[in-house]
């Protein structure tokens, strides 16, 4: 798997785990499942960003998308 695929996952993960956080806390509950979602999702985004050589910038991050929904569109 490349880093693109890595980074674009793990962001997909971590926004996925807002709502879930935000829901458990209303609901008085502890925020476990979303506790684990930000951990894959941070280390996901994490290696992405120390395996690619240079790293990625912030604008970077719309063309990694673009990148990795080409490929599975292939």
């Amino acid at each position: 798997m490349n880093t693109d695929l890595y980074l674009v996952i793990g962001i997909i993960v971590v926004a996925l785990a807002i709502p879930a956080v935000f829901a458990a806390y209303s609901e008085g509950r502890v925020p476990r499942a979303a506790s684990i979602l930000v951990l894959i999702g941070g280390s996901l985004v994490v290696m992405a960003l120390t395996k690619k050589p240079g790293g990625y910038e912030v604008q970077d991050i719309p063309n990694a998308f673009y990148r990795v929904i080409g490929q599975l569109m292939r």
